[in-house]
């Protein structure tokens, strides 16, 4: 008795036999969709967030940031934290979309578009706390560095603050650029899908008459590659200069060459956690599974545990080379971290960052939704108090015992970063319903990917009595 087999090539990263046209129709008709219960909810909640934040603001720049629970020691406290928390968030979008762009990795295709956005508006949130942080908010100009006739007030360009301003708008400006560029031909895919009379003026506007042409394609394609390899080292460069704002101090616990990369590692591992955050969410209110699959989420969740890895030593050299240094204040300042005051920060960020992601070591639990989706806020959760320990504790304990002070903030900074969260979250619900979430032309180009089949193999016949069998065709041939 003779049968046939079918061999697959390779898992499919879209489920379902699709054509072009069906992937057009579905993502566009998510935006011909009214908002659900569950989306207006979630904007009612955000929003509300949103105007705590705004209402926190207002009353500091009314009363100044003496309102804060700073001090003369504690100079930095939740503003510096924050944002170096968002601009850290902000790195996964770039590293999905560049790096694993060039590297010419398909399953990026259904991630990369909520990456981006969620970079865009991480970095927003990020560059309102410097500004904040001046309390005077309208005489911001008086830093920025151009001629003026206020003497010789210039800013000191050798200072890594300064650096930071220019590092993070150049990586807000490209990546900004990016997204940007991504969404043109979907944008005008959308135009002629979308029943809304405003939408089709909206992306027939932003489309910046994109006609699919030969042409369109071939500049596209170029600038596009061009501006990977511009964001490509921006992800090393950005939060290395950040790590520099502590580095290069003199403060017990952050003058240390590891921070840069230390920084970089941190960054990519926070950001990559707050993509499955927002990710999970997605997937199930859109209906989005068969485009966003537990593979697309299994990736993500390896590229965290390399991140962890990275950041678990980390944190084991630094305490080597703290008690390596033989430097007293530098061990003291380890020492107070894990024993000292704040002692319930550190733990927390050990157990988030570096224990409970190994359960990702696990397939079983790694493809666990629920699994990764608590997983991915403890790590949020862990790295925001990782740069609360990083600031904090090596503020508070100065060289003198007479300048010792502890910092606790108040409910104005509190609410400060409630609202930034309500902002982060408000601006992604809306594009959600704006704009498509999946890169509809990316998506285009991996459909056929693990969908083709090997010809039919005959089963080899019976061998007769006494005769060997013989093996059929290889599997693997003609690929």
């Amino acid at each position: 008795m003779s049968e046939t087999t079918l061999s697959v090539l390779r898992e499919p990263l879209i489920k379902g036999e699709r054509g072009c046209g069906q992937v057009s129709d579905e993502i566009t008709s998510i935006l011909n969709r009214k908002a659900g219960k569950g989306w207006w909810l979630a904007f009612a909640l955000s929003s509300s967030l949103l105007l705590l934040g705004v209402v926190a603001v207002l009353y500091t720049f009314i009363e100044g940031i003496g309102v804060w629970g700073l001090n003369k020691t504690v100079g930095w406290g939740f503003d510096i934290t924050n944002f170096v928390f968002w601009v850290g968030i902000g790195h996964a979008g770039t590293l999905i979309s560049a790096i694993l762009f060039l590297f010419r990795e398909k399953w990026r295709t259904s991630v990369n578009r909520a990456a981006e956005t969620m970079t865009i508006f991480a970095i927003i949130c990020a560059g309102l706390f410097p500004l904040i942080h001046l309390g005077r908010i309208w005489q911001a100009f008086w830093i920025f560095p151009y001629p003026n006739f206020r003497g010789s007030l210039w800013v000191n360009f050798r200072s890594p603050l300064v650096w930071d301003v220019f590092a993070v708008s150049t990586y807000f400006i490209i990546s900004l650029l990016f997204w940007y560029l991504g969404l043109l031909p979907d944008l005008a895919t959308a135009r002629h899908k979308v029943k809304s009379k405003l939408k089709q003026r909206l992306y027939r506007f932003l489309s910046l008459g994109w006609n699919g042409s030969t042409r369109d394609w071939s500049r596209y394609e170029i600038v596009y590659l061009l501006l990977a390899g511009l964001a490509t080292p921006l992800v090393l460069s950005v939060h290395s200069v950040v790590g520099f704002d502590f580095a290069t101090s003199i403060v017990p616990g952050w003058h240390s060459t590891i921070f840069p990369p230390y920084f970089v590692a941190g960054a990519i591992f926070s950001g990559l956690a707050m993509v499955l955050t927002l990710l999970i969410p997605i997937r199930r209110s859109m209906g989005l599974e068969d485009y966003i699959t537990i593979r697309h989420l299994e990736n993500l969740c390896k590229l965290i545990i390399v991140t962890l890895l990275i950041v678990k030593m980390s944190y084991l050299t630094e305490f080597w080379v703290a008690w390596y240094s033989g430097n007293q204040y530098e061990q003291y300042a380890f020492m107070n971290r894990a024993f000292g005051h704040y002692a319930w920060c550190f733990w927390t960020m050990i157990a988030c960052n570096t224990l409970i992601p190994q359960l990702f070591w696990f397939k079983r639990l790694r493809t666990s939704v629920a699994v990764m989706f608590v997983i991915s806020i403890l790590i949020n959760l862990g790295m925001w108090m990782e740069r609360y320990v990083i600031v904090v504790t090596s503020l508070h304990r100065d060289f003198l015992p007479s300048s010792w002070a502890v910092y606790t903030p108040t409910l104005v900074e509190i609410s400060i970063l409630i609202g930034s969260f309500g902002l982060f979250f408000t601006c992604y619900l809306l594009f959600m319903r704006l704009f498509p979430v999946i890169s509809m032309s990316e998506v285009k180009g991996v459909l056929s990917y693990g969908h083709g089949r090997l010809a039919p193999i005959p089963a080899a016949a019976e061998p007769a009595a006494g005769e060997g069998s013989t093996d059929g065709p290889e599997q693997g041939a003609g690929l």
